[in-house]
């Protein structure tokens, strides 16, 4: 009897069904079509400062690249350089002031940053392309295949990226031929395993998903599956780890010219110049300081640009 009279007593309100329409509530727009993962990851990166802002620097830096004399009126490969000039600082038509040799460092750098950019971009294409063909045979079929590319993986991973690359440089066909190409060449060599090891494992996880089973049911080859199904959908980390590894090429290319063991010092490049304004730190500073400040403004680009892409096509990112 007291349950009763307590329940007697509970006021219920109930909002009138005008001022709540289901049906604008629950409307489904039934013609839109549902967004791809790459439809939606580009819709997500319109939105993040951290992508814009890379985006930016890194058009910037292919454009520096691309056509440097349309940022620079100085061609410093058929200008000389004046002695006069050794060391100076910033003047009129050159704000950057001069190297030890009288060279103009602005223009040094523009022109620098065509060698730095075409060994990342080169190898990064060639990384990706090794890798993932060797990582996505691995990963879709497996077995002794998987264990061959595995253990050549693992030999190349013993040595590190910079001491592979100078013990690859004082080979005598490297050493008397050092161009863009075989340095190419040798980050590849020490740069396939990484990307071969991340297709291999979004490989694996895609490989038995119900779409790839079904397309197999309905008569599609194995081989047809991979490149049709398998592969474009486990792109998406061997992309975010492409576009880190490009800055950390860039690197190491100037680490390796640094050394005097990669590009030539007839070819401009930042890790030259650098180089060669390294003894005279203590006279003139700038000099050092301007070419590492564009080498490090690009790699941070690039990996900014990494981590955008990353969080915009991990869901669980994107949810934190």
């Amino acid at each position: 009897m007291h349950k009763d009279t307590v329940r007697s007593d509970i006021e219920h309100f109930v909002a009138p069904l005008d001022e709540t329409p289901v049906s604008a509530t629950d409307s489904v727009k039934e013609d839109s079509q549902p967004l791809s993962l790459w439809a939606e990851a580009w819709r997500n990166l319109r939105r993040q400062p951290l992508f814009i802002i890379s985006a930016i620097l890194i058009l910037l830096v292919i454009a520096v690249a691309a056509f440097p004399s349309l940022f620079s009126s100085i061609d410093p490969s058929s200008e000389q350089c004046l002695l006069a000039n050794s060391n100076g600082g910033a003047v009129s038509g050159h704000p950057l002031g001069f190297t030890n040799q009288g060279c103009d460092v602005y223009a040094r750098i523009i022109y620098g940053a065509r060698a730095s950019v075409t060994v990342g971009l080169l190898t990064t294409i060639c990384v990706v392309i090794l890798g993932g063909i060797l990582g996505a045979l691995a990963g879709y079929y497996g077995g002794w295949l998987d264990a061959v590319i595995a253990r050549l993986g693992d030999i190349f991973f013993a040595l590190p990226l910079i001491l592979g690359a100078i013990i690859i440089m004082q080979l005598p066909a490297f050493r008397e031929n050092r161009n863009v190409w075989t340095v190419v060449v040798t980050l590849v060599i020490f740069g396939w395993p990484q990307i071969a090891r991340i297709t291999r494992g979004a490989v694996i996880s895609v490989r038995n998903a119900d779409f790839v089973v079904a397309s197999q049911a309905l008569g599609v080859s194995r081989f047809k599956a991979l490149l049709k199904h398998v592969i474009p959908n486990a792109m998406a980390p061997v992309i975010v780890i492409a576009t880190i590894s490009l800055g950390t090429f860039i690197v190491a290319e100037a680490t390796l010219s640094f050394l005097g063991i990669g590009l030539p010092p007839s070819v401009m490049s930042w890790g030259n110049d650098i180089s060669s304004a390294q003894p005279h730190l203590r006279v003139n500073p700038a000099a050092l300081l301007w070419p590492a400040a564009a080498l490090s403004l690009t790699v941070l680009s690039f990996i900014m640009l990494g981590d955008a892409v990353r969080d915009a096509l991990d869901p669980k990112a994107r949810k934190r």
